[in-house]
């Protein structure tokens, strides 16, 4: 179908050139019309022939392939045959009207010579040659931008789907880890761990496959990974976790905060009273702050960030180019990220 389109087009756009030389000249000129239909139909068609020729034949056998000599014959040898051929049917078709000069209509027309017709006819072959390869090489150009486009988008979605499939396993182990311990300790609050860990996975298994996802359900999973790590911990957890704004229909790309989340409660202090686990979420219509702190473990702190961070950081640069500021903080006792989105 597309290839149908094409030729549509071709077609099309050649009968509306040649209709519009043969209006400019019928105005303009004391031409017969049988003239006209010879030289802008007829011998439009045999230059046509000719830019269809190099088009499909010569640029993909011969320059494509750099075979630059035997291009170069060919055209030669095509455009004085095309041009010999030209001359032969101005002679069939009454030479003497044929081959004379053209011009207003009240100006004397004189005869043309052999070789002035000759090299005229030799002129449009050049011309139409020229204009057959401007054609190809711009719509090889543009295919071939296409093409790299694609391989490009390709290559980026493959990149983020490696990213994304690092979350869960990492999460995973890390939640899987929380809950063994409950178990081994018997704690009561092992079952409605077992619960949120089975909303988050059905969160990250089922909703989590679209580029980008409401946010509401984006924070209720951060509210459920975080009332996980509240029962790991228990009375003993001390996490500030608030949201300011209005949530309504904004979207964000699935499981991007998660990474801060978890190093803030993998290399932080979650059970001093004094400096809780600190994670504040304003949003508006169009932006996101983020904001999360935590006091950092006296035997981890050269361990912060690691693989969930560049993960993050990477995410960003590929699906929010130029529309966030990431700033993090590493001082001697605080470990602070701080997050601007353009949703």
């Amino acid at each position: 179908m597309k290839r149908n389109w094409q030729i549509f087009w071709h077609i099309f756009i050649w009968i509306s050139i040649i209709a519009f030389f043969l209006f400019i000249v019928h105005s303009n000129t004391k031409m017969t019309t049988e003239r006209m239909l010879v030289i802008f139909v007829l011998y439009g068609a045999i230059n046509i022939s000719l830019f269809y020729i190099n088009y499909l034949l010569f640029i993909p056998q011969f320059l494509n392939k750099k075979r630059y000599g035997v291009y170069i014959t060919a055209i030669v040898i095509t455009i004085i045959a095309y041009g010999v051929a030209k001359y032969g049917v101005g002679l069939f078709f009454k030479g003497d009207i044929l081959m004379r000069s053209m011009g207003p209509k009240d100006a004397k027309h004189e005869l043309i010579g052999f070789w002035s017709y000759f090299m005229s006819t030799l002129i449009t072959s050049v011309i139409f040659i020229f204009l057959s390869v401007v054609l190809k090489f711009s719509i090889d150009w543009f295919l071939n931008e296409r093409i790299q486009r694609d391989l490009e988008n390709q290559r980026l979605s493959a990149e983020l789907a490696f990213l994304k499939s690092q979350i869960n396993p990492h999460f995973l182990f890390n939640s899987l880890n929380s809950i063994y311990s409950l178990a081994y300790q018997q704690s009561e609050n092992t079952p409605g761990a077992i619960l949120k860990l089975s909303e988050i996975m059905r969160y990250m298994l089922y909703e989590c496959n679209d580029n980008k996802v409401d946010l509401s359900k984006e924070l209720q999973y951060l509210q459920n990974y975080i009332d996980l790590q509240k029962i790991r911990f228990g009375d003993k957890a001390y996490i500030d976790f608030k949201v300011d704004g209005q949530v309504t229909d904004q979207q964000i790309v699935p499981l991007l905060l998660i990474a801060f989340i978890e190093n803030a409660f993998k290399h932080g202090i979650a059970n001093d009273a004094l400096t809780p686990i600190r994670m504040l979420i304003s949003v508006d219509k169009e932006h996101l702050h983020f904001f999360v702190q935590n006091k950092k473990h006296n035997n981890n702190r050269d361990a912060i960030g690691g693989i969930g961070l560049h993960n993050v950081k990477r995410r960003l640069d590929l699906l929010y180019p130029g529309k966030y500021n990431l700033e993090v903080r590493d001082e001697i006792d605080t470990y602070t990220c701080e997050l601007s989105l353009v949703l």
